[in-house]
């Protein structure tokens, strides 16, 4: 890593990827990062060894700027960095919603801007990344911002029109199994086990079926298949998921949450 790269609003995912980089050998020196709070810019500095800026310093500074700021926070931030980018630098956005023309149209003409669609699972570098390209980001852009991301997880490479439905399913994502998982876990007490016996079996079989849908090659139905004996305890418990409607709920649901990113694109904050 020859290159400068600052982080600018480090959060939970901020950190994840720092912590991620460094872990796949890119030097802490190289890092900059940025953070409203002093103690929080003094925690990062201990934590990893990185050097804590100001935006501005970070935008004169590094090569590739990476926003991680929420949404409502984009446009006030690329106001402050906007008379110090240089149309050189690659600027990385991670906020859900936002369009690369958004920083292109407050930037310097030309400014390559990458937008990615990361997800919590970045703290135990099981991310999956999703990547697009600006009007002026070239392929050794975006294979720079793989390079980062990859640190993290997995990475994948669509056009920016896909960037809102690939928001709905794994940019949130990680959140609807939580919910499920703490949904069968009510339903195991309910069943009559302790609430961590049925967090341990649910999590266990939880990671047992992704990894069987990692590695296995075969479609999800073939997978469900081979659990579901004629007459048995399962076909019942599909039978019940059927009548509630889960899957209309679920299709819904991820409708709502791609609905939700193009209102942050047009500027609906509330």
């Amino acid at each position: 890593m020859t290159q400068k790269v600052a982080v600018l609003g480090t959060g939970k995912i901020g950190e994840a990827l720092l912590s991620g980089v460094i872990r796949a050998g890119w030097a802490p020196t190289d890092l900059l990062v940025t953070a409203r709070r002093q103690e929080r810019a003094d925690e990062l500095r201990t934590r990893y060894g990185v050097t804590p800026v100001s935006n501005q310093e970070a935008a004169k500074t590094a090569d590739t700027l990476i926003l991680t700021v929420k949404p409502q926070d984009m446009g006030t931030l690329l106001d402050e960095l906007a008379p110090h980018v240089p149309a050189d630098r690659l600027i990385i956005s991670g906020a859900a919603g936002i369009p690369t023309a958004f920083f292109e149209d407050r930037l310097a003409t030309g400014t390559p801007v990458v937008r990615v669609m990361t997800n919590t699972p970045a703290l135990v570098d099981e991310a999956m990344s999703v990547i697009s390209a600006g009007s002026h980001a070239t392929a050794d852009h975006l294979a720079h911002a793989e390079e980062i991301f990859g640190a993290v997880g997995k990475t994948l490479r669509v056009p920016e029109s896909q960037q809102d439905a690939c928001t709905a399913l794994s940019g949130s994502g990680p959140a609807y199994f939580f919910y499920l998982v703490e949904a069968m876990t009510d339903a195991g007490i309910l069943l009559g086990l302790p609430r961590d016996k049925a967090h341990d079996l649910i999590v266990q079989s939880a990671i047992g079926a992704a990894t069987m849908l990692r590695d296995s090659g075969e479609h999800p139905v073939k997978l469900r298949e081979n659990v579901t004996s004629p007459a048995g305890t399962t076909i019942n418990a599909i039978r019940e998921l059927e009548n509630h409607g889960v899957r209309a709920a679920l299709i819904a649901a991820l409708e709502a949450a791609r609905d939700r990113s193009r209102e942050l694109a047009s500027g609906t904050k509330d």
